[in-house]
């Protein structure tokens, strides 16, 4: 195992974000990253401008919507999938997932499924249970697995600056909990509230009523570890001052580092 730096970040459109994402890059110097709404056809893909600061990349585009990409410092990530399992009428581009730097992958953008109730939802709860079946195998592997991604979930009310404002949306509704708490019952370390089991950690602040200048965020964006991963998980944050840059993405940088030797 690499020391390795694993970053997720919900672009929110990479073209309109490209130079707040390679800003990023060159500061942070993450090893691995997984980027969710690139909202770019394929053909659209800054693959030259990644190259440009040491990434090479693996990308699942979506005109106007959607679309994954996986990225690697000094390296090219080598696909190993694309799409779930089960979902041969499903033409959102919402998993990709690649071997890198020795560790397997695998990038998600969850459904947002508002408004709740109806097929928006309806969707969200069928691909959770997509991703729940397709997980399993994942989490009994012998080799590190780490899912990472926006997963349009608050786990908890920990995770929220005041669940009352949100009791109506599909990221807090007892269903959408409930199939992540099935997820983390597999075996999956969900890494932030592992390292930090009691503190208010947030990743997404919405572009409404200033909650990014009184810090009024969410929980959404989740790296999870398989037990063949999670002993080597050794720091975990948000570069929230990406947050903070001209014309933003309403996600910050999320990331985590697996040390190159198991904790004791």
């Amino acid at each position: 195992m690499k020391n390795l730096r694993i970053a997720t970040f919900n672009i929110n459109g990479i073209r309109a974000r490209l130079p707040n994402l390679l800003e990023w890059l060159e500061r942070e110097k993450s090893d691995i990253v997984c980027l969710q709404e690139l909202k770019a056809a394929d053909k659209d893909f800054p693959t030259a401008q990644l190259e440009s600061v040491g990434y090479g990349s693996l990308w699942h585009g979506q005109a106007s919507w959607n679309g994954v990409a996986i990225l690697a410092r000094d390296a090219q990530p080598l696909e190993s999938r694309r799409g779930l399992p089960g979902g041969d009428d499903d033409r959102h581009s919402r998993y990709l997932e690649a071997a890198v730097h020795g560790v397997l992958v695998g990038c998600l953008y969850l459904p947002n499924g508002n408004p709740q109730p109806g097929p928006k939802f309806d969707y969200k709860l069928a691909w959770f249970e997509r991703l729940i079946a397709y997980a399993q195998g994942l989490q009994a592997s012998d080799h590190p697995v780490v899912l990472a991604g926006d997963y349009n979930v608050v786990p908890t009310d920990l995770d929220i600056y005041n669940p009352r404002s949100w009791l109506k949306d599909a990221l807090l509704q007892p269903e959408s909990r409930e199939c992540y708490q099935r997820l983390l019952d597999q075996g999956w370390t969900d890494s932030l509230r592992h390292l930090y089991p009691d503190e208010r950690v947030y990743t997404f602040w919405d572009y409404f009523r200033q909650h990014w200048q009184k810090n009024s965020g969410l929980r959404i964006d989740h790296l999870l570890l398989n037990p063949a991963a999670s002993p080597y998980l050794s720091e975990a944050g948000v570069d929230a001052w990406v947050r903070n840059q001209p014309h933003p993405s309403d996600h910050a940088p999320t990331w985590i580092r697996l040390a190159s030797r198991k904790r004791r």
